[in-house]
């Protein structure tokens, strides 16, 4: 996988220096996002190992998103299409997404918790969070009784476990060791 990161940086760094530019940030996070779930699909996956050309590539592409592209989304398909880079798009979404993330100061935080989180609990922790990460939080949160108290927050490549399945693994790990 970290082939195809290495591969997208590149398209997705072009299509959102363009989107600065233009003040099209969301527009494309759109486009991008449309584009990857139609790469995703298992038609155009066959479609795309298939060895159509290029201009054949970009036409079913640019046919089956339609509205959803405009002329630059388009173009991007077109020159991904001649380097044969088409798969790389739910990769390019992806790499997109997090430069606009950092450019707009925002993070995804997934907050999982044993039970159901009241407003205020919520809250504070997405004011914890931004005064942490100096970032504007996003908090999806969910619920898993496995972990029998406490809460799991993951916010990029932090990770913080408080839960008890937590404490109890890392004891059993220091009994272990």
């Amino acid at each position: 996988m970290s082939d195809m990161t290495t591969i997208a940086r590149p398209y997705a760094k072009a299509a959102f220096d363009f989107a600065v530019e233009k003040g099209e940030l969301a527009q494309w996070a759109e486009m991008l996002t449309f584009a990857a779930e139609v790469a995703n699909n298992e038609t155009i996956k066959d479609i795309l190992d298939s060895g159509y050309a290029a201009d054949k590539l970009t036409e079913i592409f640019v046919s089956v998103c339609g509205e959803q592209l405009n002329e630059f989304g388009q173009n991007l398909i077109k020159v991904m299409a001649e380097n044969g880079r088409l798969k790389a798009l739910p990769a390019v979404c992806e790499e997109y997404l997090l430069l606009k993330s950092e450019r707009e100061k925002t993070i995804d935080a997934d907050v999982i918790s044993a039970i159901a989180l009241d407003d205020s609990q919520l809250e504070a922790i997405s004011q914890k969070l931004e005064q942490r990460l100096d970032r504007k939080v996003k908090l999806n949160c969910s619920v898993d009784e496995t972990l029998i108290a406490g809460v799991v927050i993951r916010a990029g490549d932090l990770v913080i476990d408080n839960s008890v399945r937590g404490k109890l693994d890392r004891l059993s790990d220091a009994l272990q060791s």
